[in-house]
């Protein structure tokens, strides 16, 4: 059982106030600071018997002294002192009074014996050797109280050490904060002249990758004969001055319009279109008066990516030039028909999909991977307003679309060299309905023409009208505008496999594909 809250506690006596270094004239000297003060002699009326000495409370078991007056055993009166007042000088025969603080120092100096005492064990000078007593030793006939067990000594000498340290700690803190390394006091802060003249970044941030990625990016701005017109992005191709963009971007100004190529350092210059291919949403601008020193995007190979892979994507939307977005590839070999859904204008891709904020405007600029090397270029957005793919003002809301730049790549080379698109085909014509369990080979082809295309690709491999396409190469085909995607990411030549289904049996077939110049 604790012994804590056995017995009546000691009430602590009022804390002593400090005391001033020297008295006034005319006043008792004070007490040094943390004694305690001397009791005024009582002298005891005729017939009273002479009052006991005060008995020195015993020390607890932690070493401390109760902050209390003197205890007077209970068989006696406790006698009440009455100050006495003095006039004049002291007398002669009164005691000397105790030496000012400010003359004995601070702290006092300990008492003559030890806080311990013994109890008059063999060899100690104590009661039993007829010595002093020790210091809180009993006296005869009073029995000291059992020692306390109190743990508030020392949670109070820990409280007071952590005051102690946290005052002291906050005193270094501002003495160090307020001084200078020559000891003056001022403000610790760095002006702007000791910073670093330039901050570099790391290779592979975004921060460096888009240092020096956008000197070769260039903001188009397209304007047609009849006034319509826009802004899109591009990048350089070759240091010939080509420049790599979507068709859709440059398309007002193919025929006779104005068109121009502003870089990341506000140069701009005159361009006009070299070729566009309206089928891949690709087309190559040339500079008029390229510059020297024309540094071209490097290109990676898309057929690499990776969902997960991170991103970066460069362009102007809504006009607001040398913008950069980063994400991450969310998708691969997404089907995506860009334009109106019907015509001989719609734009069909693999695409890839994207994260990246991309807008109106960050239509033909580069998407980069984490390198800085070209993976595709930006071209199509979902639009939540219209809830198809399109060029629509609607913003971005995560879902963008990138042709992949090996296509991009193949299609750029031919526009170049001879102007013209070519593109690979089967030589069938597929329904163009989306959603459905495959491409189906029409009953017919456009003007009431055959299907399929005698002597064709399609028909060497034994195609007909009325099968339905649903794997190409492996990959699983949903519709016509999945089919015609797939395809033209191949070259012509490339052979493929087609699996199809005719009455309900699945077949396969080994189709070489053909090819078509222009715009159909």
């Amino acid at each position: 059982m604790s012994t804590e809250n056995e017995g009546n506690a000691v009430p602590a006596a009022p804390s002593v106030p400090p005391v001033p270094d020297a008295a006034p004239e005319g006043t008792p000297a004070s007490a040094p600071r943390g004694a305690a003060p001397e009791p005024t002699p009582h002298q005891p009326a005729p017939g009273e018997p002479a009052p006991r000495e005060p008995v020195a409370p015993a020390a607890d078991q932690t070493g401390r002294f109760p902050e209390s007056a003197p205890q007077y055993p209970s068989s006696q009166p406790q006698p009440q002192s009455q100050p006495q007042p003095q006039h004049g000088p002291a007398p002669e025969h009164a005691a000397a009074a105790p030496p000012r603080a400010a003359d004995a120092g601070w702290p006092p100096p300990p008492p003559e014996y030890p806080s311990y005492g013994s109890y008059g064990g063999a060899g100690d000078e104590g009661v039993g050797n007829g010595g002093p007593p020790a210091w809180g030793a009993p006296v005869q006939g009073h029995e000291p109280r059992p020692p306390r067990k109190r743990a508030s000594g020392l949670i109070t000498a820990v409280l007071a050490a952590a005051l102690i340290a946290g005052g002291v700690g906050g005193g270094v803190g501002y003495w160090a904060a307020e001084s200078n390394d020559d000891g003056s006091i001022g403000s610790t802060t760095v002006s702007a002249a000791d910073a670093p003249k330039e901050v570099k970044r790391d290779a592979g941030t975004v921060a460096s990758v888009a240092a020096k990625s956008l000197p070769s990016v260039v903001t188009i701005e397209a304007q047609g004969g009849n006034g319509e017109g826009g802004t899109g992005t591009g990048f350089v191709y070759d240091r010939e001055g080509h420049i790599l963009t979507n068709n859709h971007v440059v398309a007002s100004a193919a025929n006779g319009g104005d068109l121009t190529a502003t870089f990341s350092n506000g140069k701009k210059y005159n361009a006009e279109v070299v070729g566009r291919a309206e089928g891949y949403d690709v087309a190559v601008v040339k500079l008029k008066e390229a510059p020297p020193g024309l540094t071209p995007l490097p290109l990676a190979n898309s057929e690499q990516v990776a969902v997960g892979d991170s991103t970066i994507a460069i362009g102007a939307p809504f006009g607001l030039s040398n913008t950069v977005t980063t994400g991450i590839i969310s998708a691969k070999n997404r089907p995506v028909a860009s334009g109106d859904g019907s015509g001989a204008s719609n734009s069909y891709m693999s695409a890839l999909q994207t994260d990246a904020s991309i807008n109106p405007g960050n239509s033909g600029g580069p998407l980069l991977d984490s390198r800085g090397a070209v993976i595709g270029i930006n071209s199509a957005i979902q639009s939540a307003g219209s809830g198809g793919m399109g060029q629509s003002q609607a913003g971005s809301i995560g879902l963008g679309f990138a042709i992949p730049i090996n296509q991009a790549k193949n299609v750029a080379d031919q526009l170049i060299k001879t102007g013209k698109p070519v593109y690979p085909v089967i030589g069938a014509t597929v329904t163009m309905a989306e959603g459905g369990e495959g491409a189906t080979i029409s009953a017919q082809g456009e003007g009431g023409s055959p299907a399929v295309v005698p002597n064709g690709p399609a028909a060497k491999a034994g195609l007909k009208a009325g099968d339905v396409i649903t794997k190409f190469n492996g990959t699983p085909i949903d519709s016509g505008p999945t089919l015609i995607g797939q395809i033209w990411t191949h070259r012509p030549g490339d052979k493929v496999t087609l699996t199809y289904k005719r009455d309900g049996k699945e077949s396969t077939a080994q189709v070489t594909l053909g090819e078509r110049q222009g715009e159909s």
